[in-house]
C-alpha cells in the first residue's frame, strides 16, 4: 500500500521540550510520566512518506489491476490496470503531439472526472508541474494565474471549454483530438507496462526513481476569498505527508469508496479525493459539480460510497435533495472550509444515519491539519477521537500552537491566540512571491490567520479569523462571534444555510463600522440589535440598525466557502468609502 503508518518510528522526546502541551503533534504517543499509551501528549513524525506519490500510484494501480479503481457519472469505470494503461497512453500522446520537453508547468482545465484523474496522473508521471485551473473565477483572474506560472499549454476537453466559454492566454489542447492519434504501438506498449512490467522496472523506465520529496508537484491557487489568489507551491513530500495522515486517521481499505466532487483546483479535492484514492486501496467516484445533489446521490448509491467529504454548504444541499437510500452505505462524512453547525449534523444524521465530523485545513498546508475521527474508524474500542465544536486533533506529523495576537509569544493551552502550524505539510512558498511567503512562514511555522484555542486534550477550536476582526475603539471585535449570535436569534432551518454575514467598512470616527449583509429576514434589524445586547454582547459588538444590507443571495465561492471579499465589496458599495 502507498503510505503505511509508521507508529514504530516515532520518537518519545516529548512536546518540543517546552513542557507545554499546547504544542500538539501527531495522533498517538505515550504518556511522558507513566509510559502508557496516551492521547494527551503527542509526539511528532516529521519523516517523509515511505514512498513518493508517483511510485505509490503505480504500485496501487497494479495491486488493483482487475478491480474497479475510479468511476464517474458519465459511465466511465476503470480498473487499476486500465487507469494506469490510459495514463501511460496519454503521457505518450502529449509528449509526441503537444508538450515540449522543456515545459515545466502544465495547465489542466477539467472538472473532477475520470478524465481529470488520468490527465493529472499522465503529467505527473512525466514529471511536469500540474496546475489545475479554477473555472469558477473570471477570465482575468484565470489568465493572471496562467501568466504567473508561465503556462504554455492548457489541457481540457472541447465540451467543457464550450460550456465555460473562457478565452485562455495559452495554447489549448483538446484531449478528444488526441484519440485518433493513438497507435497500436501506444496501446501495446502501455498495456504491457501497466499489466506485465514489474512496478520497479516501470518506475526506473519513467525516471521516477529520480524524483525527490522536495521537488515541486503542483501549484494550487488560493480561493481568493480575502485577496488576489496566490500560487501555493506544494511538493511531492507535502502532499504525500497528507496522504499518509489521512490513512493514519481513517484507515482506508479496498472496501472504501470515496465520493470525489470537490474540484481538483481545490486543495482538498486535489489531495484527498484524488491522490488519496489513487495511491491507497480505496476507489474514487467522481461527479463534475458538487452542487448537483441528485446525481451525486445516484452515483453514491450505485457504487455504495462509504466516504463523503465536502463543505457544510454542500451537505445542506444533499440533505434537501438526496434520499436516505442514496447514502445508505456511508460511514464517514467529513466537512470543512466553514463551521459545521451541530444542527446540520443532527439533521444529516437523522436522515442518513451517519453524523458528519469536522476537519480543518488550508491550501498552504496541503491542506489537512486536523480532523475529528468518526467512531467507526477509531481502532481502539471505547476510545473517543472526536469532540464536537472543535476541528479535531492535529493529524500525523503536524504540530499546532497558539501565539499572542499582538506579541507573537507562545500561549499555554486553553488561551485564544493565532494558530500556527508546523510539519511536512507546510508549503514550499508562494510562487514568485518571497515577500508574502516570509509573512506567513516563520521559522518553519505557518501563520494560519485563524484565531483558535487548543485544549488540554489537543482538540483545536477555531474561534475566528484575524481578517474577520475589526478594531473598534481600540478593541478587537470578532465578526464570526456576532454572526453566530445572529444565527441563533434568527433560528433558521438548516435548509436556509447562512442568512447573514458580518463585515466592516472604514469609519472616520471609530476606525471601522460593522455591517451585516443578509438575505431576507423575518426579524427587523432593530430587534436583532436589541437581542444582541440582551445576549450579553458588548456595545462595540452590536451593529447599528442602519448598518444592515439586504441581498438576494450571499456570495459563495466555487469551493462552497463564503466569499468574504464579495461580502465586503457589497458593504463598501452600500456604505462607502471605496478605498479598499
Amino acid at each position: 500500500m502507498g503510505f503505511p503508518t509508521r507508529r514504530d518510528q516515532r520518537n518519545l522526546s516529548g512536546i518540543d521540550g517546552s513542557g507545554d502541551p499546547s504544542y500538539i503533534k501527531g495522533r498517538l504517543a505515550f504518556d511522558l510520566k507513566t509510559g502508557s499509551e496516551s492521547r494527551k501528549h503527542i509526539v511528532p513524525n516529521d519523516t517523509a512518506p515511505l514512498e513518493l506519490l508517483p511510485l505509490a500510484y503505480i504500485r496501487a494501480c497494479k495491486q488493483a489491476k482487475r478491480r474497479s479503481k475510479v468511476a464517474d457519472s458519465s459511465g466511465a469505470d476503470l480498473t487499476g490496470g486500465s487507469l494506469l494503461m490510459r495514463t501511460l497512453i496519454l503521457r505518450r500522446l502529449l509528449r509526441r503531439h503537444a508538450i515540449a520537453d522543456d515545459e515545466r508547468f502544465i495547465g489542466v482545465f477539467l472538472p473532477p472526472t475520470v478524465a481529470g484523474v488520468v490527465t493529472n496522473m499522465a503529467m505527473t508521471l512525466d514529471r511536469r508541474v500540474v496546475v489545475n485551473l479554477n473555472y469558477t473565477v473570471g477570465s482575468d483572474v484565470l489568465n493572471q494565474c496562467i501568466t504567473r506560472c508561465g503556462i504554455k499549454h492548457v489541457l481540457t476537453s472541447r465540451k467543457f471549454m464550450e460550456k465555460m466559454g473562457f478565452e485562455l492566454d495559452a495554447e489549448v489542447v483538446y484531449l478528444e483530438d488526441l484519440r485518433d492519434k493513438v497507435t497500436l504501438l501506444d496501446k501495446l506498449t502501455s498495456a504491457w507496462s501497466a499489466f506485465c512490467t514489474p512496478a520497479d522496472s516501470l518506475i526506473r523506465k519513467l525516471g521516477l526513481d529520480q524524483v525527490k520529496a522536495d521537488d515541486l508537484l503542483t501549484v494550487i491557487f488560493t480561493s481568493g476569498s480575502e485577496d488576489t489568489p496566490k500560487g501555493v507551491m506544494l511538493s511531492y513530500g507535502n502532499v504525500g505527508h497528507n496522504v499518509d495522515a489521512v490513512q493514519d486517521a481513517i484507515h482506508l481499505s479496498s472496501d472504501d469508496v470515496m465520493v470525489g466532487v470537490l474540484p481538483f483546483f481545490h486543495s482538498f479535492g486535489y489531495t484527498v479525493t484524488m491522490w488519496v484514492v489513487v495511491t491507497l486501496e480505496a476507489k474514487g467516484i467522481y461527479h463534475f459539480s458538487p452542487l448537483e445533489a441528485k446525481q451525486i446521490g445516484k452515483l453514491s448509491q450505485k457504487h455504495r460510497a462509504t466516504i463523503l467529504v465536502g463543505t457544510p454548504t454542500f451537505l445542506r444541499n444533499y440533505l434537501r435533495r438526496c434520499s436516505p437510500e442514496d447514502f445508505a452505505s456511508l460511514d464517514v462524512v467529513i466537512a470543512g472550509a466553514e463551521k459545521l453547525p451541530s444542527s446540520l449534523s443532527d439533521a444529516f444524521e437523522e436522515r442518513f444515519g451517519v453524523r458528519p465530523s469536522e476537519g480543518y485545513g488550508a491550501t498552504e498546508l496541503s491542506p489537512l491539519v486536523s480532523v475529528n475521527i468518526p467512531a467507526g474508524r477509531v481502532l481502539e474500542k471505547g476510545v473517543s477521537m472526536s469532540k464536537e465544536g472543535t476541528v479535531g486533533k492535529a493529524v500525523l506529523g503536524v504540530s499546532a500552537k497558539t501565539v499572542d495576537l499582538e506579541t507573537g509569544e507562545d500561549l499555554p493551552q486553553g488561551q485564544r491566540g493565532m494558530l500556527l502550524i508546523k510539519g511536512g505539510n507546510v508549503m514550499q512558498g508562494y510562487l514568485n512571491d518571497p515577500e508574502k511567503t516570509a509573512k506567513v512562514v516563520r521559522d518553519g511555522w505557518y501563520v494560519t490567520g485563524d484565531v483558535a484555542e487548543i485544549d488540554e486534550e489537543g482538540y483545536i477550536q477555531i474561534t475566528g479569523r484575524e481578517s474577520r476582526f475589526s478594531k473598534i475603539g481600540g478593541e478587537m471585535v470578532p465578526h464570526i462571534q456576532i454572526e453566530n449570535v445572529i444565527a441563533g436569534i434568527l433560528d433558521a432551518d438548516e435548509d436556509e444555510g447562512l442568512l447573514a454575514a458580518v463585515t466592516a467598512v472604514p469609519d472616520q470616527r471609530k476606525g471601522e463600522r460593522l455591517i451585516v449583509v443578509h438575505k431576507s429576514l423575518q426579524i427587523e434589524p432593530s430587534e436583532i440589535c436589541e437581542r444582541l445586547t440582551a445576549e450579553g454582547l458588548p456595545n462595540l459588538y452590536v451593529p447599528s440598525p442602519d448598518s444592515f444590507c439586504e441581498v438576494d443571495e450571499l456570495p459563495i465561492l466555487g469551493s462552497g466557502k463564503l466569499d468574504l471579499k464579495g461580502v465586503r465589496r457589497i458593504a463598501l458599495e452600500r456604505f462607502g468609502p471605496t478605498d479598499d
